[in-house]
């Protein structure tokens, strides 16, 4: 019995640091959120992201002072978009869940079938120009409804502009939330979507909007 115990104990200690890693891994973990989250509540981050999981796949979600900057699909370089957010709007972003919660809820609410608009707020200031007013434009586009890429220029103010009304539309910061999936060719066919002709479809099924593209 004593030399059972012996080997119980043994094995304990052996285990024990590995515990006790996990667990100062763990508080570290806690401290570094707690520390991002006072920046951001006390002003000294200008950004913050987080991330959502959603029938899409896990999306990177990130907010500025102004309202929802960015949205990244799982396919794209998660590292290398908070670098371009950083050079386009400021170093100084932080992980921080808490300041997504607004942002985070509605997309769930979205998929469940639960919302058809967006109340957040979106910053559009690290795009210009006719860029800008193209994403205007689409985000204006009613839940359930599509547009053509030359509705879109027109609305952007330049009717002959398609392809660059593409171009813009392609580098969506904020796609679902500025729903750039609501843009078709004209004469039918999905166009293209930067997070892929499948999310496309999935989102315009959803909505209920799939043009005919036969």
């Amino acid at each position: 019995m004593a030399s059972e115990m012996g080997s119980v104990e043994r094995a304990l200690r052996r285990q024990l640091p590995r515990v006790e890693a996990s667990a100062i891994d763990e508080r570290s973990s806690r401290a570094a959120a707690r520390v991002s989250d006072s920046a951001w509540r006390s002003g000294v981050a200008d950004g913050a992201y987080s991330w959502v999981d959603t029938p899409l796949g896990r999306l990177l979600v990130a907010v500025s002072r102004r309202g929802v900057v960015r949205v990244s699909y799982p396919d794209e370089d998660g590292g290398r978009a908070l670098e371009d957010l950083a050079r386009a709007l400021s170093p100084r972003i932080v992980e921080s869940a808490p300041a997504t919660d607004d942002l985070r809820r509605e997309l769930d609410e979205y998929f469940d079938g639960r919302r058809r608009s967006f109340d957040v707020k979106v910053d559009l200031s690290p795009v210009a120009g006719f860029s800008r007013r193209v994403l205007r434009a689409a985000e204006r586009i009613p839940f359930g409804s599509v547009r053509t890429y030359r509705d879109v220029a027109t609305s952007a103010g330049s009717p002959g502009a398609t392809r660059a009304a593409g171009n813009a539309l392609g580098a969506n910061p904020v796609p679902i939330v500025v729903p750039c999936h609501r843009v078709v060719r004209t004469g039918g066919g999905l166009g293209g979507y930067a997070g892929g002709l499948e999310r496309k479809e999935q989102l315009l099924r959803l909505e209920g909007a799939l043009p005919d593209v036969s």
